[in-house]
C-alpha cells in the first residue's frame, strides 16, 4: 500500500452560503482523511473556494462591493466551519490566489500548444446560476436548464474550445480498466451513457464578463470556470511544478464530491488532464443530496440547514460538533440521497450513542471502578462463553472496518463497530459481573476479569476505530478509560496492533488494538453522550406535571405486594378488589388498558435516605422516564444499568421520598427479594407487552 494519500473535497461556490450539503461533503472527507493517517498513510487533505465568474461578478455589483471585497467576505465563513466542524485539512485554496492563476494559464497554454485550444464562434443556451451549455434539444420544456429549472440565456460570442470530443474513447477506456474509478456503480453507469451519446467541443473562455482568469496572451477572454476551478486540485500541489508536493501526491486518490457537480468531474476533468498528459484521480466518488423532513433544500422555502446552528444547539446539549458528523455518515449509506430532520438526528443519537455506545461505556467503568478497584483488567482469550463470541467479533473487527472505510461505505464501518457494542452489552446483561462478583469460587473471579476486560476491549476498540468521525468524544472516553496518548498519535498496523508515538518516538506495543498494552486505571468524567428530549417529550412531562394526582409522602416507601409492580405504590384512589388477592376477575378489555412496553435502563442511583428506592432513567422507545422503584434490597444501581424491564406506562405520575417517578417496573417476590420481570431473548426497548 502506498505511503501517502491525497483526497480533495469540491472547492464551494462563494455565492452559496454554507449549509448541510457542504458540511456532508467535508466531514466525509475528513472522516477519511482521518482513518488514513489512523493507519499510518501521509496525508494531503485539500478543500477551498470557487471565487470566479458571472454569478459572483453580479452579486458583487448588486452589494456595491468589488469583486475582491465579496470573496474576501465570503471565503472566511468556510474556513469558519470547518474550524467548527473539527475539520482537519492540510489546505485551503482559493482560485483568486497567484498560485492558482498561475496554474490555470499553464494549463490552458499548454493545451494551446498541443492543439488541442482552438478559437470559434459559440452560439447555444446557457445557464447562469448552473455554469452549463445546454443545446435546445436537452432544454426542459418552457426552455429551462435540464439541471435546475430555471430560465436559460443565447449566448453568440467568440469562444476559445477545447476538442473535448477527441478524448471520447480514451475516456471510455480509462473507465472501463478502472473499475472503481467512479463511484458508487449507479454514477459509473450514468457518465458511460452520457459519453456513449456523444462529446462534443467544449467552450472555456468568455468575453461577457471580466472576472475571472485571463486567457494568456487574449485578455479579452476569461477562462471558462470549469477549467479554472477543476484545476484547483493541481495547483494547489504546486503545479506547473511537477516535482515535490505534485511529485508526492498526484494523482489524487479521491475526489470527494455531490452528484450535482458529476459530469464535470468525471468528463470535463478526466478529459483535460488526458490531453496534458497527466495522471488521471484513481477515483471520484459522488455522493447524494439531503432533503429536509421529506422537501427538496431550497433558500426560497426557508429550509437550508445552517451547520453552526446545529453545532450550537449539539453544544447546548452537552453532544458537541461529533453527534453532529456521527448523524451524518451513519445515517445514510454514502452514495444515496438522505433526509435530515431534527427528530430523526435525535433518535439516531439517543439510541446509538446514548443507549449502546454511552451505555457500555459507562457501567463498564462503573464496575471495573468498583469491583476491580479501578484498573482495567489484563485477561486471557476467553475459552467459552458470550465473551468468546464478543472477543472472536474483536479480532475480525478492524479487517471489517477497514474495508468499508477504504471505499467510503462509512455507515456500514460504523454498523460493524455497532456490532461488537451491541454484542457486549448483551454479554454483560446475560453474565451478570455484579452477581460474579459476589461469587467465591476462583471461576466467578476469573470470569469477572474476563468480563469487564473484554467490555473495555470493545469500548477501546470503538475509541480507536470511531476517532476518525468523533475525534473529541472519543479522546474524552479514551481519556476516561485510563489512557493518556493523544489518539491522534495512535497509529493501527495493517495486523491490527498499535504503535503509539510519544516525544516523536515511536513505540510499537506488539499488541492488539483492543487490548491495552499497560495497566490502565479508570477515571470518572461527565457522560459523553447525554440524552435528547425532543419537543415532544417535554411536552409529555409537562402535562404528566400539570395533571398529576400527587401521592402523599408518608406512603413513599410502602412496597408493592407479591406479585404486583415493584416501582411506584397504587394511587390511594386505586381498587386493587380486581386483584388476585382479593379473589376478583378482570376481562380483556381491562387488561388491555394498561399499557406495558419494554424498557432499558440508562441510569440508576439510591434515593438519598432510603435502603429501598432506587432512581433510574429508563427508555421505553419514545421516551426517557425517570422511574423510582423500591427494589433496593434486591438489586445494586450497578446491576440494574443495561437491564431490559417491564414498564407500565399509563400510570399517573406519583412521588416517592419527594422524587417523582413516572411509572412502575413489573416484579415477583417479597419485599426483600424480588426479582426483575424480563426476556429469554434480546426485545427491542419500546415493544408492547401483551
Amino acid at each position: 500500500m502506498p505511503d501517502t494519500f491525497y483526497i480533495t473535497t469540491p472547492i464551494y461556490y462563494v455565492n452559496d452560503v454554507p449549509h448541510i450539503g457542504h458540511a456532508y461533503t467535508t466531514v466525509a472527507a475528513d472522516a477519511t482523511a482521518r482513518y488514513m493517517r489512523l493507519i499510518g498513510r501521509e496525508v494531503f487533505f485539500l478543500t477551498g473556494t470557487d471565487e470566479h465568474g458571472q454569478k459572483v461578478e453580479k452579486t458583487a455589483l448588486s452589494k456595491g462591493m468589488t469583486n475582491k471585497e465579496f470573496v474576501d467576505s465570503v471565503a472566511p465563513r468556510y474556513m469558519e466551519l470547518w474550524k467548527t466542524l473539527g475539520i482537519s485539512n492540510d489546505d485551503f485554496i482559493r482560485t483568486t490566489e497567484a498560485r492558482h492563476v498561475k496554474a490555470v494559464q499553464s494549463l490552458f497554454s499548454l493545451l494551446l500548444e498541443k492543439g488541442d485550444i482552438y478559437k470559434g464562434e459559440y452560439e447555444d443556451w446557457y445557464c447562469v446560476p448552473c455554469e452549463s451549455f445546454w443545446t435546445t434539444l436537452q432544454l426542459k420544456e418552457g426552455g429551462r436548464c435540464p439541471d435546475c429549472g430555471r430560465p436559460v440565456d443565447k449566448i453568440k460570442e467568440e469562444s476559445y474550445f477545447f476538442r473535448m470530443s477527441a478524448y471520447e474513447q480514451a475516456l471510455l477506456d480509462h473507465i472501463e480498466k478502472n473499475p472503481g474509478f467512479i463511484m458508487p456503480e449507479s454514477r459509473k453507469n450514468e457518465i458511460v451513457s452520457f459519453v456513449k451519446s456523444g462529446l462534443r467541443d467544449l467552450s472555456i473562455s468568455r468575453t461577457s464578463f471580466t472576472w475571472g482568469i485571463p486567457v494568456p496572451g487574449d485578455e479579452r477572454h476569461v477562462i471558462y470556470v470549469w477549467l479554472d476551478a477543476l484545476t484547483n486540485y493541481i495547483s494547489a500541489l504546486g503545479y506547473p511544478d511537477t516535482s515535490g508536493r505534485y511529485r508526492k501526491f498526484w494523482p489524487s486518490d479521491v475526489h470527494v464530491i455531490g452528484k450535482d457537480i458529476l459530469r464535470f468531474h468525471a468528463v470535463y476533468w478526466p478529459t483535460f488532464l488526458l490531453a496534458a498528459g497527466l495522471p488521471l484521480p484513481k477515483r471520484i466518488f459522488s455522493h447524494g443530496w439531503w432533503t429536509i423532513s421529506g422537501e427538496k433544500m431550497s433558500k426560497s422555502r426557508g429550509n437550508v440547514v445552517d451547520p453552526f446552528e446545529v453545532v450550537r444547539e449539539m453544544d447546548e446539549l452537552g453532544l458537541g460538533v461529533d453527534a453532529f458528523r456521527y448523524f451524518l455518515l451513519r445515517e445514510v449509506p454514502f452514495g444515496l440521497d438522505g433526509d435530515f430532520s431534527k427528530d430523526a438526528m435525535s433518535v439516531r443519537i439517543n439510541s446509538d450513542l446514548a443507549n449502546d455506545l454511552g451505555n457500555l461505556h459507562f457501567r463498564t467503568l462503573n464496575m471495573i471502578e468498583k469491583y476491580l478497584g479501578g484498573f482495567v483488567p489484563a485477561y486471557e482469550r476467553p475459552g467459552s462463553g458470550e465473551e468468546a463470541e464478543v472477543f472472536a467479533c474483536l479480532e475480525g473487527l478492524f479487517m471489517k472496518y477497514s474495508e468499508k472505510m477504504e471505499a467510503q461505505s462509512f455507515s456500514e464501518a460504523l454498523q460493524a463497530v455497532w456490532q461488537a457494542v451491541s454484542m457486549a452489552n448483551k454479554m454483560i446483561d446475560h453474565a451478570a459481573p455484579w452477581e460474579l462478583a459476589k461469587g467465591e469460587t476462583p471461576e466467578d473471579k476469573k470470569r469477572l476479569l474476563t468480563v469487564l476486560g473484554v467490555a473495555s476491549g470493545v469500548v477501546r476498540a470503538a475509541c480507536i476505530l470511531l476517532y476518525p468521525v468523533m475525534p473529541e468524544k472519543m479522546q474524552m472516553v479514551w481519556e476516561q478509560s485510563g489512557e493518556n496518548v493523544l489518539l491522534s498519535k495512535v497509529k493501527l498496523k495493517a495486523d491490527g496492533t498499535l504503535v503509539v508515538q510519544t516525544d516523536e518516538v515511536e513505540e510499537d506495543t506488539k499488541t492488539v488494538f483492543f487490548i491495552p498494552p499497560k495497566v490502565n486505571r479508570v477515571r470518572r468524567g461527565p457522560a459523553p453522550f447525554p440524552r435528547i428530549e425532543t419537543d415532544a417529550v417535554k411536552a409529555k412531562k409537562a402535562a404528566s406535571e400539570a395533571g398529576g394526582n400527587i401521592k402523599a409522602a408518608s406512603k413513599a416507601e410502602k412496597q408493592a405486594l407479591p406479585g404486583r409492580p415493584a416501582a411506584a405504590p397504587p394511587d390511594s384512589n386505586e381498587k386493587i378488589a380486581a386483584s388476585p388477592e382479593a379473589g376478583g376477575l378482570i376481562k380483556i378489555d381491562d387488561f388491555m388498558k394498561v399499557d406495558l412496553r419494554t424498557g432499558r435502563v440508562l441510569a440508576a442511583e439510591r434515593v438519598p435516605k432510603s435502603d429501598k428506592l432506587i432512581k433510574m432513567s429508563v427508555d421505553i422507545g419514545t421516551e426517557t422516564r425517570q422511574i423510582v422503584g423500591g427494589i433496593g434490597k434486591s438489586y445494586s444501581p450497578e446491576e440494574l444499568v443495561g437491564r431490559t424491564v417491564v414498564v407500565v406506562a399509563n400510570l399517573k405520575p406519583a412521588k416517592l421520598m419527594g422524587v417523582e417517578s413516572q411509572g412502575m417496573l413489573l416484579a415477583a417476590g417479597d419485599v426483600d427479594s424480588l426479582r426483575l420481570a424480563g426476556f429469554d431473548a434480546e426485545v427491542k426497548t419500546g415493544t408492547k407487552v401483551k
